[in-house]
């Protein structure tokens, strides 16, 4: 399942749903958080940005491509937009199957994938105001291994 929601993500709802299957030997998720610091400075809020159905689009792209690589039973994938603060849950990514290996590398395949393909634009509150956050070249590299 794929969500893009301004509503609060419920980890241990998504991840329930992931261990539906009695085939289920494995279950692996991320949970990405809104940080106090970013660069060495302090951030307040985040708000998200998003392209509406494209975003979707890609993101079922990205998932549909996890599954043909590795054997997977299901993919939770729920990703916050608008404003959030401090600690809130920005995306939960859930991959369950009958193997862990599987599940390790869909689950990193997926965030390196939809940090550098969807269509989401980051803004940080910060005491000298608010910024965009540029693409990370970090994240670029962690998408090229695959």
């Amino acid at each position: 399942m794929i969500t893009v929601t301004a509503n609060p993500i419920n980890v241990q709802e998504h991840y329930e749903k992931l261990g539906s299957s009695s085939q289920t030997g494995a279950i692996v998720t991320f949970v990405g958080l809104v940080r106090d610091i970013n660069q060495g400075a302090s951030i307040s809020s985040m708000a998200l940005e998003h392209y509406p159905g494209m975003t979707e689009k890609v993101l079922e792209g990205i998932v549909q491509e996890a599954c043909e690589r590795w054997e997977l039973l299901d993919v939770e994938l729920v990703h916050r937009v608008g404003d959030m603060g401090v600690s809130d849950t920005i995306v939960f990514v859930g991959v369950s199957s009958v193997h862990r290996e599987n599940a390790f590398q869909a689950c990193a395949f997926i965030m390196d994938f939809l940090k550098t393909k969807a269509p989401f634009w980051k803004k940080e509150q910060t005491p000298d105001g608010s910024h965009w956050v540029e693409a990370n070249n970090k994240d670029n590299e962690a998408a090229s291994r695959w």
